[in-house]
């Protein structure tokens, strides 16, 4: 089989509105997290002044611990456990993307090849490292921990496939998959919080992984249509692969069908 070859210009572009959705969503992202912190702050000093006898106990360790203070005490209420367990697996989805992006990027057919391709895995990279920084820093808002390890279920799934990983289309086929679950889990979580800030949070960052999701999608149907030199602007649509014509387009109601469960990758 010839050497793949992409022509990045379309790649550049992509990677260009990439860039600007995720500026957008981050301003929203940042507010969300700002509101949620003065949300639940009433929370931490009412559960405080009622803590009484225990709370003259510990009272020292609050001074200097703070929110973990509020996070070793007795456990949130169901809702708000919920909440807890739904951002540390959104956590943990985003920490396994991370890695295996890292993985990619140093791979010999990524780090020694195209440059484009190699800017668009560091830039995806960063901007998962950013949504995990976020659920994170919701979860030890609401009281829990962080979460820092991967998603439970689709790391075995990425243990089995990086054995096989033979060259770009392998290392696309893996990643859709990851920014799929991420996208529909984050979607069905919007339903599934308690507050609307964490709702505003969870869908600043479904549509992010959801472009990420169609970008490689688009890569994946030139690739398999032994089309990569038609990644390009402009493009004759009548070489395209009838495969092209589809892939790339959002969905007009996201499907949730795999996203994981809300205690999937939650601290245990």
């Amino acid at each position: 089989m010839p050497p793949e070859h992409i022509d990045t210009r379309l790649l550049v572009e992509l990677t260009e509105q990439s860039q600007d959705l995720n500026s957008d969503a981050s301003r929203i992202t940042r507010s969300a997290l700002a509101d949620f912190g003065q949300a639940v702050e009433p929370v931490r000093r009412r559960w405080w002044e009622r803590g009484g006898a225990l709370a003259a106990a510990v009272g020292t360790v609050a001074l200097l611990g703070g929110r973990r203070a509020f996070a070793d005490s007795p456990s949130p209420s169901g809702s708000t456990a919920d909440d807890i367990m739904a951002l540390q697996t959104a956590a943990s989805i985003e920490n396994l993307a991370v890695s295996v992006y890292r993985t990619a990027a140093g791979l010999p057919f990524i780090k020694d090849g195209n440059k484009t391709v190699a800017a668009f895995i560091a830039k995806t990279t960063q901007q998962h490292e950013a949504h995990a920084q976020a659920f994170n820093a919701a979860a030890t808002q609401a009281g829990g921990r962080p979460q820092n390890g991967p998603d439970p279920k689709y790391k075995a799934v990425v243990d089995q496939a990086l054995p096989s990983i033979k060259g770009p289309a392998d290392v696309v086929k893996l990643a859709i998959t990851l920014e799929d679950v991420a996208a529909q889990t984050y979607t069905k979580n919007v339903s599934q919080v308690s507050n609307a800030d964490l709702r505003r949070l969870f869908a600043s960052v479904a549509p992010v992984e959801a472009q990420h999701r169609a970008t490689l999608l688009a890569v994946q149907a030139l690739l398999a249509g032994n089309a990569a030199d038609l990644v390009t602007i402009p493009v004759d649509p009548s070489k395209l692969p009838a495969a092209a014509g589809s892939v790339g387009f959002p969905d007009a109601f996201y499907h949730t069908d795999i996203a994981s469960p809300i205690s999937e990758g939650a601290v245990k």
